[in-house]
């Protein structure tokens, strides 16, 4: 891995769970869900670090740690050696989030329908006083949606959002994360709300960026297949925990966590010859919930593989088995 631009250590995200009157007067323990259970990774100067795993995983609750949407309950981010959790006055928080940013999921919701196209690229310039005149700041914005490949800008900054197809709305929200020119960006599922034919148009215009402007992506997806594509380095989630994580080719080509494999077993088969045989999924049952988890390993519940006595009974812990590549399981090796 190249030199570390963020460090992330201990990382916990507890959300309590209200209690009724009766529960308070009788007593009962403060519940909570643990969204982000004890996390520690770094992620490598102008690198795609990807987090992935199913709905409910704790994934999106990390990136919106890292870029202090949310407070953290334990543990600590580092960035570029500065630790972030420790920022607490308005202006320390502005200046890190000029340097960190974050590209949404959903472009239609995540784009004010109210702003015209040059009003959505101006806020940010406006927020962190960039720009002390608009003909200064309409210049930065049509270079950042040239970047983007919104061409002619001209034709554009005076539309609204409903007005553009949903490509060119995430196009928008990439143009508004970089037109600051920051060094880190969380980018939650970006491509998992548009047309599979424009899905590689994204993420390769996102490589081209990294290339161009020396931005460091944290990437958050449920989709290994893109993971691959775009990703130097994996690593897979589940229940809260960091379960496996390594370089992305290692992680795909050979799988030591058997949620890991579940998950590459539920990846569409691109071959047209193979496409009418049915894999076998190695996995059972639902995702427990993030209140009670289960003891020993929380995924044991749904391992085909599991020996009770050990997996339900003992917590595995993060073991790296090769060169950079990590598993938490017992079984490693065995199965």
């Amino acid at each position: 891995m190249a030199e570390p631009i963020l460090k992330v250590e201990n990382l916990k995200k507890y959300f309590p769970i209200k209690r009724g009157l009766i529960g308070a007067l009788k007593g009962e323990p403060q519940r909570f869900v643990r969204a982000v259970d004890d996390i520690s990774f770094e992620v490598g100067k102008q690198e795609v670090f990807a987090l992935v795993g199913e709905s409910g995983c704790g994934k999106t609750t990390t990136g919106k740690l890292v870029v202090k949407l949310l407070e953290p309950t334990e543990g600590n981010i580092y960035l570029e050696g500065q630790n972030v959790t420790e920022l607490k006055t308005t202006e320390e928080i502005k200046a890190y989030r000029r340097k960190v940013q974050i590209i949404f999921q959903d472009p239609f919701s995540s784009i004010n329908p109210r702003f015209r196209i040059f009003d959505v690229l101006e806020e940010p310039l406006l927020i962190h006083g960039i720009g002390e005149t608009k003909a200064e700041r309409e210049e930065l914005i049509f270079k950042a949606l040239e970047m983007v490949k919104i061409t002619p800008p001209e034709d554009y900054v005076s539309r609204f959002p409903h007005m553009i197809s949903g490509g060119q709305r995430q196009r928008v929200a990439i143009a508004r994360a970089l037109i600051l020119n920051p060094t880190f960006i969380v980018a939650d599922e970006p491509v998992s709300m548009l047309d599979v034919s424009i899905r590689a148009e994204i993420l390769e215009l996102m490589k081209e960026l990294k290339e161009k402007m020396g931005v460091t992506y944290l990437y958050i997806t449920h989709d290994l297949s893109t993971a691959r594509y775009f990703a130097d380095y994996i690593a897979v989630m589940y229940l809260g925990r960091i379960v496996e994580m390594g370089p992305a080719k290692r992680v795909i080509d050979n799988p030591l966590h058997p949620y890991t494999r579940a998950l590459l077993a539920a990846v569409p088969e691109p071959k047209p010859e193979r496409r009418n045989i049915i894999k076998e999924l190695p996995i059972k049952g639902e995702v427990p919930n993030a209140v009670n988890i289960p003891p020993g390993c929380r995924f044991h519940p749904r391992c085909i593989y599991a020996q009770m006595g050990l997996c339900d009974s003992k917590h595995p812990q993060l073991i790296e088995y090769e060169h950079g590549h990590f598993a938490e399981c017992h079984l490693v090796g065995k199965i």
